[in-house]
Parts: structure tokens; C-alpha cells; sequence
């Protein structure tokens, strides 16, 4: 199971605060407290910031790797700032992109460079037809996709396929189609792994943590195996500790008893 850390993103309102008043601290705080919070990747994305991209691309994944030793997910649409950030994470460890899609230009872009930074590969389910609404779409662009990326040499264990999570305030079954495709994956496809942005689920309604923490315990369930999420979320980190335990992931319980002892989910 992976966890990516999600928030050092500029379309959060503190940290597009800190990147304009240059407060290094603070996002080497936030990248330190994610570590600490068991995340394994860090994500980092300035994507709204579109003027300087790649300058502040450069100027974030720096400062992440002075502040922890994890390996760096680099997310944005903008190819160049993707690289950039590639660049500097591949030193370290193999780094993470997100993401590349089955629309012919993102692909065609995109797909360079995973190959040149042996980069693992979030893969999202979209083509040029536009987001698919039914399993059976997101299932056909599940094929085109692995049979791409498996032909151009990626190794099905860097690809992590994301099922297009829509907020279930949009179509009532929004997260059933979502479960169904990731039974699919890991009937058809058993060495690709599947990932999500999982607070998309709640977007629009009230309450939105009951339902994250739902559908996580859910898409772990039908064989989820990373997100994209906040770590220092405490209780949802404790669903997902156990969860792994409940179903057969965490050997002895270990990595629950050990989240346990360190506090990293809320207890009561």
C-alpha cells in the first residue's frame, strides 16, 4: 500500500500563500509533518500558478528534498514543469508522475518522460472523448492504456491506474462505477497497481470526511492499493491502518500496532 501526500499543492490557500511570500519553512514543515505522518511520496503541485511553473516547480521540489529523504511525485499539466521536477526528484529515488491520461497530446507528452526518468506513472482514465461516466468506458480506456505503456516498456509494476473519482453529488453512481472498474483491474491486470484522489468522492456536500473515510474503507476493499490523500488526517489514517489489518495486508497486524504506538491515528 502507498500513500502519496497531497498538500503541498498551491491550490490550497496556505501553501499558494507560502510560495508567494518565499516561506521555505513552512513547506519544509508541511513536507516534514507528511513523513512523519506515515506518507511514503510527496506530492507536489503548483499547477495553478501557471505564469512561473516550472520556476517554482524547481524552487518546492528543493525544498522537499531538504526537508525528508521520501521520494517526490510530481504533478502538474504542464509537460515542462513536469520535467523540471522530474529531474531533480530522479536523484533521489524513482519518482512518481501525475499524471498521464489517454488523450492523445497529454500521452504523446508525457509519456517521454516516465521513460526517461523510470518514473512510476499515475494513470488516469480519460481520453479525447472526455471523462467516462460507466464502468464499462473506464474499463476500455484501462486496456488502451496498459497495452500502451506495457508496449512502450513501462513495467506494469510502475503503473498505477486512477479510476476518474466524480463527486457522488453528481450521479448517484459515481462510486459504485469506481468499484467496479478497480474489480476489474485486479481480475485482468493483477501487477498494475490503482490509485485515487479520494476526498473527490465528497465534493459538494456536507460532512465530507464521513464519506472519504467510507470510501476508502470500500475501495480498499475491492483492491485499491494507494492514494493520494492528507496524512496528518488522523482518523482517516486510522481506518486505513485498519483496514490493512482487517483485510489480510499487514502481517501480524505490524504496521497497525506499530501506527499505534506512534499516534499517528486518532484513538479515540
Amino acid at each position: 500500500m502507498l500513500i502519496v501526500g497531497e498538500l503541498i499543492n498551491t491550490s490550497r490557500k496556505p501553501i499558494k500563500q507560502a510560495v508567494e511570500n518565499k516561506d521555505a519553512e513552512y513547506i519544509k514543515e508541511i513536507a516534514r509533518k507528511q513523513a512523519e505522518a506515515g506518507a511514503h511520496y510527496i506530492d507536489v503541485n503548483c499547477g495553478t500558478l501557471v505564469r512561473n511553473e516550472p520556476e517554482i516547480m524547481a524552487w518546492l521540489v528543493n525544498l522537499v528534498k531538504e526537508a525528508v529523504d521520501l521520494p517526490l511525485c510530481i504533478d502538474s499539466p504542464n509537460p515542462k514543469a513536469l520535467e523540471v521536477g522530474l529531474e531533480l526528484a530522479a536523484e533521489r529515488a524513482q519518482p512518481m508522475v501525475n499524471s498521464i491520461s489517454a488523450e492523445a497530446e497529454r500521452y504523446n507528452s508525457v509519456l517521454p518522460l516516465v521513460l526517461k526518468y523510470k518514473a512510476k506513472v499515475v494513470a488516469l482514465l480519460m481520453d479525447d472523448s472526455g471523462m467516462p461516466d460507466t464502468a464499462e468506458q473506464r474499463i476500455a480506456i484501462v486496456r488502451k492504456l496498459v497495452a500502451g505503456l506495457v508496449q512502450a516498456g513501462v513495467p506494469e509494476d510502475d503503473i498505477y491506474i486512477d479510476p476518474l473519482v466524480k463527486p457522488v453529488s453528481t450521479g448517484d453512481s459515481a462510486g459504485v462505477e469506481v468499484l467496479e472498474t478497480l474489480q476489474f483491474i485486479r481480475r485482468e491486470y493483477p501487477a498494475v497497481h490503482t490509485i485515487c484522489g479520494l476526498s473527490n468522492i465528497s465534493y459538494g456536500l456536507p460532512n465530507r470526511p464521513v464519506l472519504n473515510q467510507v470510501f476508502l474503507i470500500q475501495t480498499m476493499t475491492a483492491g485499491m492499493d494507494a492514494y493520494i490523500l492528507d496524512p496528518l488526517d488522523r482518523t482517516l489514517m486510522g481506518f486505513y491502518y485498519a483496514s490493512q489489518a482487517l483485510l489480510g495486508k499487514d502481517p501480524y497486524c505490524s504496521e497497525y500496532l506499530k501506527a499505534h504506538r506512534s499516534g499517528l491515528y486518532q484513538k479515540d
